[in-house]
């Protein structure tokens, strides 16, 4: 017993390094091997003969690439590569209340950045339905929007459109993805920094830029638009 307790300072052995590194040469495999979704992988059993290690590890690192949306399981396929859901592997990490105010700073300047970029496809892929829709959404809104946070809900609704109309079912997830977020943020009050007195585009003179069909207008009345939040955190 005596004997044992001279041990007690050592600390049990972290097997996550082997996993870790098990993990990163699948990927590395999977990439020289030119794997596209569909192609099958060796098995438990072959993976661990190739590599040297047991199929614990194996079967730990499998996990955590099926976790990621890398690899599925198919009846009488065994197991293949899958094109993952990145807005489901970032939906799992992105917890506003738990994230620190840098990160959640970091999202909401995600947000501004494409917002603006994506002009030229709203330009674009609008359809006349698309206009109408817009111009019934902002019908209410006055000429211009002071310096002000907008309400949450009716800025939701119009920039969720632009999403939509963009025909990128990535950017309209991301956006659903981040709604989260850009709620905690007007609510936890990160944005309630003075500003300039002044005035910015409306969403109304937005959609009579988007109905001009200029796209390079429409970028700029976006730049515009978002510039009480970017005079907020820049």
């Amino acid at each position: 017993m005596e004997k044992l307790r001279s041990f007690s300072t050592l600390s049990a052995i972290d097997n996550s390094s082997m996993v870790d590194k098990v993990e990163m040469s699948l990927l590395d495999f999977f990439i020289s091997k030119e794997l596209n979704v569909g192609d099958s992988i060796p098995k438990e059993l072959e993976l661990a003969d190739l590599m040297g290690v047991s199929r614990t590890v194996i079967r730990e690192s499998l996990n955590r690439l099926r976790t990621m949306g890398l690899i599925e399981t198919k009846k009488k396929r065994g197991t293949v590569i899958k094109s993952p859901d990145i807005t489901l592997i970032l939906q799992k990490s992105i917890i506003p209340h738990i994230l620190d105010h840098s990160t959640l700073r970091d999202i909401f300047e995600l947000r501004l950045a494409l917002e603006v970029g994506m002009a030229d496809f709203v330009v674009t892929r609008a359809t006349n339905e698309d206009i109408l829709e817009l111009f019934e959404i902002v019908k209410d809104e006055e000429g211009q929007s002071a310096d002000i946070l907008f309400d949450i809900d009716y800025e939701i609704k119009f920039h969720g459109k632009l999403y939509e109309i963009t025909a990128n079912d990535t950017l309209r997830e991301f956006q659903k993805l981040l709604l989260p977020v850009y709620k905690y943020i007007y609510s936890s009050g990160l944005l309630n920094l003075p500003t300039a007195q002044r005035k910015f585009t409306s969403h109304k003179q937005l959609v009579e830029i988007l109905q001009t069909r200029d796209a390079e207008k429409f970028r700029m009345g976006m730049r515009h638009h978002l510039e009480n939040h970017f005079y907020r955190i820049l």
